[in-house]
């Protein structure tokens, strides 16, 4: 298949996925309130932890609370549901329709992604994003706009890779509810979701170094600050790109050697 048909099956399928979802926006608009909400409490937390001054884990009151706005930010850009959709269409036989089909299904399920946070971007950053502007005067202004857009892409597609694997695990599970829920379990603390990385003990700072969740979230979010630090690594803006570039390569091989070795399994039961 030639680029410019893989191209233009994207496009459709991207527009597609958001008129779907769009019939569906106010589940968007939702997010409009619980993000502005969620950090207003953080805020708040950091605002009593911080009432002393000092700094945790070398980062200041203001130099947290822009961490919690642009990680919130962050989030909305890279949101995935390719685990369950996945995991979905394998346990109930439907997935034989792709199987039977030219195109790989990874590429459709990316595809649907890109339609779906196009919507996330119209209906949930760009709110936000004014809400945080006009209302909290939160420093929204990056070291470097052409790495930040470089780490975000790697962002995306490191969430991507992550859950697509994690939904092949439909191939060996009748069920993957508790692997998901490990999974995002692990997300949301080695990611910096909940807390940024570096207020971790410094052992597990350096376990996290390792896991691929850090490269969704955290590292985009150090590379709007301007820098990188993590345990005992230390690195300037381009050097943790590339390495982020490296872990979604590594993530990608794995998702399609998941694949081919449950391809192998596949039935198509319940079609």
């Amino acid at each position: 298949m030639s680029l410019k048909n893989r191209f233009n099956i994207l496009k459709a399928t991207a527009a597609v996925t958001y008129k779907e979802w769009a019939a569906y926006r106010t589940h968007s608009l939702i997010s409009v309130f619980v993000g502005p909400a969620y950090f207003l409490v953080q805020i708040s937390i950091w605002r009593a932890v911080y009432s002393q001054g000092g700094s945790i884990g070398g980062m200041g009151l203001t130099e947290m609370v822009t961490y919690y706005g642009v990680t919130t930010l962050i989030s909305y850009l890279i949101m995935d549901f390719a685990d369950w959709n996945l995991q979905m269409l394998i346990r109930t036989g439907k997935y034989i329709t792709f199987a039977l089909r030219p195109l790989h299904h990874r590429f459709f399920a990316l595809s649907q992604k890109i339609g779906h946070r196009f919507l996330g971007f119209l209906f949930e950053f760009v709110p936000v994003l004014v809400i945080f502007l006009l209302l909290f005067d939160v420093r929204l202004w990056p070291a470097s706009w052409p790495l930040l857009l470089i780490s975000l892409v790697f962002g995306f597609l490191m969430q991507f890779y992550i859950n697509y694997s994690i939904g092949l695990a439909g191939f060996w599970l009748v069920k993957t509810d508790g692997i998901r829920h490990v999974i995002w379990l692990l997300t949301m603390v080695c990611s910096g979701s909940l807390f940024p990385l570096v207020i971790l003990p410094k052992a597990m700072q350096g376990l996290v170094f390792f896991l691929p969740f850090q490269y969704t979230l955290y590292v985009p979010s150090m590379v709007f600050a301007g820098g990188y630090r993590l345990g005992a690594y230390s690195m300037g803006m381009a050097q943790i790109v590339a390495v982020q570039g490296l872990y979604v390569l590594a993530f990608m091989l794995v998702s399609e050697l998941l694949y081919r070795l449950g391809m192998k399994r596949f039935t198509a039961v319940g079609a």
